[in-house]
């Protein structure tokens, strides 16, 4: 027996769920990609990823996914042999890096493990003494695999402390749209995202935000190449150039739909949601892990996203929780990306729970109930009543 029939519940942190609405906006004939609406669109849908993004800086789309996004950013401002700044807090700044080093860019990796954020201190240490190789430092603000939400305006701060010239390069695939970023008023010159996570758009475009300060450095970059060169993106006199191609015609429109709902709740109640909604996961899940070896991999709420949290299970039965979410109850929560070797004895130890996007009370205690049921039923150890603590939470934060 299972009971899993009816609608399921896809709980990764990415894709995220998709709005009805953004489906039914896709869900069309193609368009001509000459002219007419089409054209018309898109200056209107990067307008709106503007503010969005908080910045009048100038933003080229891809038809990409996130690795897409970063290869785009680093081919436009750097050069082979150039030297850029990571620091890592999880697997993805790992992942920038490599397809970096790819390129022929030298990295350096400060490491901060995978339960704490970037130490400032260390970036200040080696910012003061670089002789001004370190082209740009390249940041992830909240890192998918382990939840780590990273400060990114104490970050341009440390920079301008020392005095460092190098540009700032933020990956926001797992927190445009959930948390709050500030791409003008914290200093950042190059933000990449991607449509699937707090833009709701279903996979398959890449987003680069990037500043005047940037794009000169696009006047020496020897990285770039013909589909990756941003500036016949931003504002071409043919609509062919926006994407150097044909358009990714229903994803535009899926877009729309998408920026749409985000201007109608208001960016700021966006974020506000989000962070209620984590409060109200993390809640369930710091009470069950009162007892046993259950815990959120970020101890500190200050510094866990709004939009992902990454469990560690303390035994296989993270994998048994997984399994038994999806099979018996219809909900799928992701795998503990990077949080183990594939062949670790330690992978089935972890788990994550997404909660970015089209998402809403309803849906993030339906899925903490259905996690409280599994425990029990893989038999982890836990404290009961996580789900009254969840609930609490909602029920404060909307009290009249």
């Amino acid at each position: 027996m299972t009971l899993s029939g009816g609608l399921t519940y896809l709980a990764i942190p990415g894709p995220s769920v998709m709005p009805e609405r953004v489906l039914r906006a896709m869900h069309r004939a193609a368009p001509n990609i000459y002219y007419g609406e089409l054209p018309e669109l898109v200056p209107t849908l990067t307008a709106r990823l503007r503010k969005v993004a908080r910045t009048e800086a100038h933003v080229a789309i891809y038809i990409a996914n996130g690795h897409g996004a970063w290869e785009a950013a680093i081919a436009n401002v750097l050069s082979p042999g150039d030297v850029v700044l990571v620091p890592a807090t999880g697997r993805f700044a790992h992942g920038w890096a490599d397809i970096a080093r790819m390129m022929g860019v030298n990295c350096e990796i400060l490491d901060f493990g995978k339960r704490d954020t970037i130490d400032l201190d260390a970036v200040r240490e080696r910012l003061a003494e670089d002789d001004g190789r370190i082209k740009a430092v390249l940041a992830v603000q909240t890192d998918t695999s382990t939840g780590v939400r990273n400060d990114i305006k104490a970050l341009r701060d440390t920079m301008d402390e020392v005095g460092h010239d190098a540009l700032l390069m933020i990956d926001c695939m797992a927190s445009l749209g959930c948390d709050r970023f500030e791409m003008d008023a914290w200093g950042v010159d190059v933000m990449i995202t991607g449509s699937q996570k707090g833009l709701m758009t279903p996979p398959g475009l890449g987003f680069v935000f990037f500043s005047d300060k940037a794009d000169r450095a696009r006047d020496t970059a020897k990285c770039v190449t013909h589909y990756w060169d941003w500036r016949p993106r931003v504002d071409p006199p043919m609509f062919y150039r926006y994407f150097d191609g044909t358009a990714p015609t229903h994803h535009l429109y899926g877009l729309d739909e998408a920026l749409k709902m985000i201007g109608e709740e208001g960016l700021e109640n966006v974020w506000a949601r989000h962070a209620t909604l984590a409060r109200a996961v993390w809640a369930a899940f710091d009470h069950w892990g009162s007892v046993g070896p259950l815990e959120v991999n970020m101890t500190n709420p200050a510094l866990r996203s709004h939009s992902v949290t990454a469990l560690r299970a303390g035994s296989p039965k993270g994998t048994a929780l997984r399994q038994w979410c999806e099979t018996q109850a219809g909900l799928t929560l992701g795998i503990g990306l990077g949080m183990a070797d594939d062949d670790s004895d330690e992978w089935d130890h972890f788990f994550r729970l997404g909660h970015m996007g089209h998402v809403n009370a309803q849906m993030v205690l339906g899925a903490l109930a259905t996690i409280e049921a599994g425990l029990k039923a893989v038999d982890m150890e836990h404290a009961p009543g996580g789900i009254e603590k969840a609930a609490a939470v909602i029920a404060e934060a909307t009290r009249p």
